[in-house]
Formats: structure tokens, C-alpha cells, sequence
């Protein structure tokens, strides 16, 4: 049975394990209110003072910047941030828990929520909140992985009253120490936080002012394989896939993922297809523009890590994110699309 002393190094080990993102932004235009988009200056002095250590400044700046614009999300998730780093947890979650309600399309808020009640052991509602953030992006990955270490606390602390109320059960300290053993040896790492921005166009986020509409273009032609360069074959991939979702055309753009392709969350190919759809046609502009691509190729399999710009009439979304790939004949084809890598 776990002493007192061992269930709060366990807990202290799985809030470590917690992905917080430490520079996220949010801005909604899907309130019905007219967005006024602040300087990406004003943004980015904010980020020099954090990364800086200088958090008072950063948040007098933050203050600043809201006496104006009370209810920009994106700075209000900034000040979130700063509260977080500087120890006042209470002020963060109240922050956080604000944005929940008044902008409840928006995943990152809930994301750190969790991470600050987990840190309370609160994990009901650290679960909760996840849920939250989950179902408004059923592919936001770090939300996934925090759910699962908050799941194993949950049970954790389930073995042990279990073994409370029958000390005979033989079956039950094994389990207890394997979640033990799990969080002890990722505990060896160190803490990961993350610094990713928001993930795709499913979740609201903004980086930068809205971007110029582009005009339609012709269907893309798939890229061909080229002969003893897979790199730029799958760089071409990339790109064709990106511009068949700034057009709007579906047949090129859902054309680009493999038939083995799993949408993220468990959603059924034929939901995501449909719910893809829901999203990109109604848009009357979609921009989406791809910076620091990085490709690795293993034999028939690739990967592609890069930053995403996403901007529409309603929207703009900055985030790294990964595609993986397989080939299928001349083409290279998505198997897999994760955002925050």
C-alpha cells in the first residue's frame, strides 16, 4: 500500500507529466462581435518579456494592453500564462476558467485548467476539463496525453483504496506500482511543457492580422514521386495538400489521405470526411501557408514537421504540426495528422 509520502510523489510526478501551453493564443470571431485584431508587436513584446524571466513587466504589459481591449482572448490567455509561471495559481485558474465561459470553443484554456488542478490534486476536474478541451478538438494530442496521466491517478488512487478496504488483495499491488514505476521513470526526463500553439483549424486561434484572401485556384495534380528524391516528392505532397485546402477543393485535399488513414479521436473516416467538409466549404477564404518544413524519409514511409498559418474570414490559426506518410504507387499519401509536433 502507498504511504501518504508516496501518493504525493505520485501526484506531483503525473502533474509533471501534464503538457501546459505556455504560448498559446485565442481569438474568436464566432461570438458575433467585431474582433479587432491588436498589433503582433504587442504579442510578441509580451513573449520576449516571459521567455525573459520577466514577469512583472510582462504582465504590467499584459494590463496595459487590456485596459483597452478587455476581452481579447489572446492576451488574456498571455496574462493566464504569466499567473501559471509566477506561482499564482488562483489568479490562473480564475483566468483560464473565465475564457472557458466566455469563449468555450476554444481548447487551450481547458488544457491549462487541467494542468492547474491537477497540480492541486484535482483530478476530477482536471479530467473534466480535458474532456472539454477534447470535444471541442477531438484532435488536439497534448489534451489526449494529459487525459491519460490524469486517468492514471485517478486510478492509482483507486488501487489504494482498494487496498485499504482488503489488504489481502493480492492483485491489486502490482497494478499500483506499475503506474508507479511508469511515472517514476518518465519523472527522470524532467517536466515537458509545451510551447505549442494552438492545433488546427478546429480550434480558433490567432497569431497574426488576417491575411489577404487568395483566389481560387485549379485543382492541384497530386505530385509525383520524383526518382531519387523522395524528400522533395513528399515537400511537393505538402505543398499540393495545402493548396487544395486553401481552394477549397475537396476532392484534392481529402484525395491526399490514404485509405488507412485514422482521423484523430477514434472519429469514424466517413464523420471526419463530413465534419471536414462542414468546416472548409461554408468559409468564404481559406489561407493556408507552410514555413520550416522539415521531411525525413525511411524507405516507403515519410514524415513532415512544420509550421502551419491558417487564416479564413473567421479565423486565424498559427501551430506546428506533423503528417505522416506512406507511399502508394508514385504518390505519397496522409496516414496520419497530429498538430503540436
Amino acid at each position: 500500500m502507498l504511504s501518504d509520502s508516496s501518493r504525493g510523489s505520485t501526484s506531483t510526478l503525473v502533474t509533471s507529466r501534464l503538457r501546459l501551453l505556455a504560448l498559446s493564443v485565442a481569438v474568436s470571431a464566432a461570438l458575433g462581435a467585431t474582433v479587432v485584431m491588436a498589433q503582433t508587436d504587442d504579442y510578441a513584446e509580451v513573449n520576449r518579456l516571459m521567455r525573459a524571466g520577466q514577469l512583472s513587466e510582462a504582465l504590467s504589459k499584459v494590463d496595459q494592453y487590456l485596459a483597452s481591449k478587455p476581452r481579447d482572448p489572446q492576451m488574456r490567455f498571455l496574462k493566464g500564462v504569466i499567473q501559471t509561471e509566477g506561482g499564482k495559481h488562483s489568479d490562473a485558474i480564475a483566468t483560464f476558467s473565465k475564457l472557458t465561459e466566455e469563449f468555450p470553443e476554444l481548447p487551450e484554456p481547458y488544457n491549462n485548467l487541467a494542468v492547474l488542478y491537477a497540480g492541486q490534486s484535482q483530478f476530477d476536474k482536471a479530467r473534466a476539463a480535458l474532456e472539454m478541451a477534447i470535444r471541442t478538438n477531438p484532435s488536439y494530442a497534448t489534451a489526449h496525453e494529459n487525459l491519460g496521466d490524469v486517468y492514471a491517478k485517478l486510478a492509482s488512487q483507486s488501487y489504494s483504496k482498494a487496498l485499504q478496504l482488503d489488504a489481502g488483495n493480492t492483485a491489486v499491488a502490482p497494478k499500483l506500482s506499475l503506474i508507479r514505476t511508469l511515472f517514476s521513470a518518465d519523472a527522470k526526463g524532467g517536466a515537458r511543457t509545451g510551447t505549442a500553439p494552438a492545433p488546427a483549424a478546429a480550434a480558433p486561434v490567432a497569431t497574426a492580422p488576417v491575411a489577404v484572401a487568395k483566389p481560387a485556384v485549379p485543382a492541384p495534380t497530386p505530385a509525383p514521386a520524383a526518382s531519387g528524391n523522395a524528400e522533395a516528392a513528399v515537400e511537393a505532397a505538402v505543398s499540393s495538400w495545402a493548396k487544395a485546402w486553401s481552394s477549397k477543393n475537396m476532392q484534392g485535399y481529402l484525395g491526399a489521405y490514404a485509405g488507412n488513414f485514422t482521423p484523430p479521436g477514434g472519429q469514424a473516416r466517413g464523420a471526419w470526411e463530413a465534419d471536414r467538409k462542414a468546416r472548409i466549404l461554408p468559409r468564404s477564404r481559406i489561407g493556408v501557408d507552410i514555413s520550416d518544413l522539415s521531411v525525413t524519409v525511411d524507405g516507403d514511409r515519410a514524415s513532415a514537421s512544420f509550421k502551419q498559418d491558417y487564416s479564413s474570414d473567421t479565423l486565424n490559426v498559427t501551430s506546428r504540426k506533423k503528417l505522416d506518410f506512406v507511399k502508394s504507387g508514385s504518390r505519397w499519401l496522409i496516414v496520419r495528422e497530429s498538430t503540436g509536433s
